[in-house]
């Protein structure tokens, strides 16, 4: 202060160097191109596909760069599990160039390329540079994305009253791009042809500091996209085994900020969810999401998770689905989702058997009940649903190992997921790890050892002694009525009345006896007084 005083006071002019620190950080940060010394990334991790992809792009004279968590992902010498590709070139443009290729989205149009077929294809995303809008400068719409679809039809760039950005399909350049993006580990582009990684927001520095940091200011940008707090927590679970860690500005707003949260779709919601549960750190997510105060209030769902991780059933399932994801192994939302409220069915199931229902109405009850108090309307009732009956309702069919069940059973197209999820109930102590063992045995076992064990399995049950089964009283059975009492209904069936005394509180009902038809239709109105004797006419034609 007192120099610049003294330099005011005899007319001095400010250096260049004062000048500089006086001009205002551009929201879009400064460019550096990084070369492979400095960053150090190992192209055998890069996916031949996404090469490609930016390959095809940059022949056709765009610019192409893979981008976002894979760039992040490079940096520390993991091997990415998605690639995303970003460039100039326009969702249109992109399309024109690959054989299968499918523009989505409305929020963000982007498109996805995609190589191969069935469970092994691959999906490379690619998004246009979007330029950098400020909410003052959208177009701003009353309702949410559902509610104003037809307002909002016509419209690049649109938000809601709160902020939150409903449209961002306005093009622009790259550095705008890297200003929108989230954090800036996620805000830097990888050449793998040239080996450059662009760099405007210091992602490169933060990485090696292991710092998670907001690009601008947190609480607006949590503002524009409150899915933003989801992510943050997915970014944190994922890296803190690398000891990164959030900046204290990036962390401060999650809690007060979360409510926004519930303008947001629910199917986006649930994708959010089934990200954090699928990504190979479901546990870490699951401690983050306690620690930051998060732990209720995302998505329903999401609590009924971070509430009954802890037990010991869905604790296992947890940890094997992170274990698969490590070992490169797919994983199935339905199976995650079927352990998440296992513990819902299993015990609505054990309630229903317990009153005297029927195994598999009982199942089906429990299973509806769970879903219409966990899941709602949000995939509980399409395939996703679909599938998690099918493990669910399998379950009982596994205690069947004799006759022509066990074949069959093993035909179901689903029948590994329901043996990994038997596998996990024997691993508990939900059911006896004989079972599960029998079952590993019989499905990679040729057709004659198949047979030996179905027959083993009958002479054991043939030396077990056998209970007379008894019959479930009825609830509106009419046990009480004179005819239950009178000895003829055990007479009629060819059983004395006190036999059935000993099995159940009733006796069975009569059965009916079939009417003779009268032969001679010819004369409709005698045969109504001789159903009990033939006419002689009839007696004749015999």
């Amino acid at each position: 202060m007192i120099k610049k005083f003294i330099d005011k006071l005899f007319g001095k002019a400010p250096g260049p160097e004062s000048a500089a620190k006086r001009v205002k950080k551009s929201p879009f940060g400064t460019r550096h191109d990084i070369p492979v010394k400095e960053h150090g990334i190992n192209t055998k991790l890069v996916d031949e596909r996404a090469w490609d992809v930016v390959h095809t792009l940059k022949e056709a004279g765009f610019q192409a760069y893979i981008v976002g968590g894979a760039v992040r992902d490079l940096l520390v010498g993991l091997r990415p599990k998605d690639f995303d590709v970003a460039t100039d070139a326009t969702p249109e443009q992109v399309k024109q160039l690959f054989r299968r290729a499918f523009i989505i989205g409305r929020r963000f149009r982007i498109v996805h390329v995609i190589y191969g077929r069935g469970r092994e294809h691959e999906v490379i995303e690619v998004s246009t540079f979007r330029a950098h809008l400020d909410s003052s400068q959208a177009e701003q719409v009353g309702g949410n994305e559902r509610t104003s679809k037809s307002e909002l039809a016509g419209m690049k760039h649109a938000v809601d009253a709160s902020g939150r950005v409903l449209r961002d399909n306005v093009w622009g350049p790259m550095e705008e791009d890297a200003a929108r993006r989230d954090f800036t580990i996620n805000a830097m582009y990888y050449d793998p042809e040239t080996q450059i990684v662009v760099d405007y927001h210091n992602g490169i520095k933060d990485a090696k500091k292991k710092i998670i940091r907001m690009i601008g200011d947190p609480a607006v940008r949590y503002r524009e996209d409150p899915v933003r707090i989801i992510r943050a927590v997915r970014f944190a679970a994922k890296l803190s085994a690398l000891g990164f860690r959030f900046e204290d500005k990036t962390v401060a707003p999650l809690r007060e900020m979360k409510g926004l949260l519930a303008d947001v779709p629910q199917s986006r919601l649930f994708d959010e969810m089934l990200k954090l549960l699928q990504t190979g750190h479901a546990l870490a997510s699951i401690e983050q999401l306690k620690a930051l105060g998060l732990g209720t209030g995302i998505y329903p769902l999401l609590d009924v998770v971070v509430e009954a991780a802890d037990e010991p059933f869905l604790h296992l399932a947890l940890s094997d689905t992170d274990r698969r994801v490590g070992e490169g192994k797919p994983v199935a939302p339905s199976f995650l989702l079927s352990c998440v409220l296992w513990s819902d069915v299993r015990d609505g199931w054990a309630r229903r058997l317990k009153r005297g229902e029927h195994t598999m109405p009982a199942l089906q009850d429990a299973i509806d009940d769970a879903f219409n108090a966990k899941i709602g309307d949000v995939s509980g009732r399409g395939k996703l649903g679909t599938d998690m009956r099918e493990i669910w309702t399998m379950q009982p069919r596994f205690e069947k190992r004799v006759g022509s069940s066990p074949y069959s059973l093993l035909e179901q197209p689903r029948f590994r997921a329901g043996f990994d999820f038997l596998r996990l109930r024997a691993q508990t102590g939900e059911v006896d790890t004989e079972l599960a063992e029998w079952w590993e045995k019989f499905s990679t076992a040729y057709d004659d050892e198949r047979h030996a064990m179905i027959e083993a399995v009958r002479q054991a049950q043939l030396q077990k002694p056998q209970q007379p089964r008894t019959r479930v009283k009825r609830q509106d059975g009419d046990a009480g009525s004179p005819a239950a009492g009178k000895s003829s209904v055990g007479a009629d069936a060819g059983q004395p009345a006190e036999t059935f005394a000993e099995q159940g509180d009733m006796a069975p009902a009569k059965k009916r006896r079939r009417r003779r038809k009268p032969a001679n239709r010819a004369n409709p109105g005698a045969a109504e007084g001789s159903s009990d004797q033939p006419s002689p006419d009839a007696a004749s034609s015999s």
